[in-house]
């Protein structure tokens, strides 16, 4: 008998049911669990979603979870609905999926902390260079909307003045959270990007 296809050359899909089975109109309707589960393994370990999003490579997923239904356990409890699978706000810097460092956060939440890389260009994080005036500004996305930080001389004065702005934000943002886990994940994060060590 022929062994079944791995999820993305690891993942097994173990599953006692269907997990794509067809609706009334004849259209797919993927299992949530299985859809979240190939998203991880596609973010890990698809070479074709690495070179869109190259920050991801490095990225693993733990042995227990090449199990769907391992996965599936884990997840099943979690507080899951409309928000996203987060593997380094409660342990910034992790590469790895695994139960005890993930967890289930609004996109608000999971965008807070996304580091733009090499999409941003020459200067820091949060820097512009505006022609018109020979300047640089700060901006920070605050509830969605970008807010101006001010004119700088240097590159530096105003990447300063958004890391100060940030760190503010994520630590507010800390104080609305409910789950201790994420509250202080957040912390770590803002202490990181006080000290010039993260974003």
């Amino acid at each position: 008998m022929k062994k079944p296809r791995k999820v993305h050359g690891v993942g097994t899909n173990d599953a006692d049911y269907t997990v794509r089975p067809r609706g009334p109109d004849g259209k797919r309707l993927p299992c949530p669990y299985y859809r979240a589960w190939t998203e991880m393994l596609k973010r890990a370990y698809s070479p074709a979603y690495h070179a869109r999003f190259p920050t991801y490579i490095g990225v693993t997923v733990c042995e227990e979870w090449h199990s769907f239904m391992a996965f599936r356990a884990w997840m099943e409890p979690q507080d899951w609905e409309g928000k996203h699978l987060d593997k380094d706000i409660i342990a910034p810097g992790n590469k790895v999926y695994s139960p005890d460092t993930c967890v289930f956060v609004p996109q608000a939440l999971n965008k807070l902390l996304t580091d733009c890389g090499a999409a941003r260009g020459e200067w820091p994080i949060g820097v512009y260079w505006e022609k018109s005036c020979k300047k640089f500004t700060a901006h920070i996305t605050e509830g969605g909307k970008k807010r101006h930080l001010g004119v700088f001389t240097c590159p530096h004065e105003a990447h300063m003045a958004w890391r100060k702005a940030k760190v503010r934000l994520v630590r507010e943002t800390a104080r609305e959270q409910d789950d201790p886990r994420i509250y202080a994940g957040l912390l770590l994060h803002a202490a990181l990007i006080e000290r010039g060590e993260a974003h």
